[in-house]
């Protein structure tokens, strides 16, 4: 269960209930599927028949993508699992590595601990077309085809159901694939096949997850002020009209959640045209903290420089009943007294504890607040066109110089 403590705000801005049934009506019209697909059975089933079909095979599985493709397993695995899982000497299921990147440093720190041999490739890309997921797949393909070793054993792919290179290869090659729906876009797509496939061979009960989502789905299509937790947190963050947002939650466990939703609120708000084609170049710059860590790091310019940001705390209330677990809420208290005393407007969300389904309920209220933020701000929250003009620039030069092509 989710709860909001908001006395550190000084003053509430007023959250306007007439404009949730309004705000739901655009929001449904634009079509989107990121609360519908926790309905999505079928997926769900080929999920675990999957897992159960290769069960014991793999000692390693490495999930190749970047952005939307790569940040919600990464969250996932931060917060479910130990910390430290890939060193444990009984580790039960596989070591999961999630390459976001193509530098050449990394691919080949993780070619030196990996057995080709015990690994399964996740590769995931919902265009089915981006270059730098592309570039790793063929290098790891190739890797693969050397050692003799049978494509369709050690490849999976997470992409579109008809378009884009991935599902030519896919069908062409019979290659195992599960399915992005077309209305889900990369940075909410952590409840699709997306970050459910990866989850669950590392043990992750997804279903516990959707469960979650789901309870907060209802809430965000509620138009009560009380049960709407989306619209209230969205309300607060256009109302105080605050540039930057720092989400900074006290557990270690959730700093990659921050990673997350800095994509995702980055992306989704930064426009530089409303609805009407005005140019707004409007936005809210995500800024990720840590507690306690960053107190160390951040908290004096949150304190003493330009009060221009809305603080977000994170707070597990069950934590470790020690030394430790006491400690850090004498500090996490501290700290956001003293922000309010400078006036700096902070609010907490809490959970009781860090779960599958806590955690589920966290992503599904960060997604619809998202949601709600476009209308807010007047903009299309699931677009991304600034991106796209940088792919297309990388495609163009990539062309040019013969260097890489991205079909495979």
């Amino acid at each position: 269960m989710i709860k909001f403590d908001l006395k550190n705000l000084h003053k509430i801005p007023s959250a306007q209930k007439p404009l949730i049934k309004k705000f739901l009506k655009k929001i449904a019209e634009k079509k989107q599927g990121f609360s519908e697909i926790l309905n999505d059975k079928k997926t769900l089933y080929q999920i675990n028949s999957f897992a159960k079909k290769i069960e014991g095979k793999f000692s390693y599985i490495v999930v190749l993508g970047i952005g939307g493709s790569a940040l919600g397993t990464i969250c996932l695995q931060q917060s479910l699992k130990h910390l430290f899982g890939n060193e444990l000497k009984n580790l039960k299921t596989p070591k999961l590595y999630v390459i976001d990147n193509i530098d050449p440093i990394l691919i080949k720190e993780l070619e030196d601990i990996i057995d080709y041999k015990k690994t399964l490739f996740i590769v995931i890309s919902k265009s089915g077309e981006t270059i730098e997921t592309l570039s790793q797949y063929s290098h790891f393909r190739k890797n693969c085809e050397n050692k003799k070793l049978d494509i369709k054993k050690h490849f999976v792919f997470v992409t579109d159901a008809k378009n884009g290179e991935l599902r030519k290869i896919a069908d062409k090659e019979k290659i195992t694939s599960f399915r992005i729906p077309g209305n889900v876009s990369g940075r909410f797509s952590v409840l699709t096949a997306v970050g459910l496939l990866p989850a669950r061979l590392i043990g992750i009960k997804i279903e516990k997850l959707l469960a979650g989502a789901k309870k907060m789905r209802k809430k965000f299509l509620s138009d009560s002020i009380k049960e709407n937790q989306p619209f209230v947190l969205a309300s607060i963050q256009f109302l105080l009209k605050k540039t930057m947002t720092v989400l900074m939650p006290y557990s270690q466990k959730l700093i990659k959640f921050t990673d997350w939703h800095r994509q995702l609120l980055a992306e989704s708000i930064g426009k530089k045209f409303n609805n009407n084609g005005k140019i707004v170049n409007t936005g809210i710059t995500p800024i990720n903290a840590l507690g306690v860590t960053d107190q160390h790091s951040q908290l004096q310019l949150y304190n003493e420089g330009p009060n221009d940001k809305l603080i977000i705390f994170i707070e597990i209330e069950k934590h470790e009943k020690n030394i430790f677990g006491k400690l850090l809420k004498i500090e996490k208290n501290a700290t956001e007294q003293s922000l309010a005393k400078n006036n700096r407007p902070n609010i907490t969300i809490s959970i009781n504890s860090l779960t599958e389904e806590t955690l589920g309920e966290l992503l599904m209220l960060f997604m619809c607040e998202t949601a709600f933020l476009g209308e807010f701000f007047e903009i299309n929250a699931f677009d991304q066109p600034g991106v796209e003009l940088s792919k297309k620039l990388i495609d163009r030069n990539f062309a040019k110089q013969n260097t890489l092509s991205t079909k495979i």
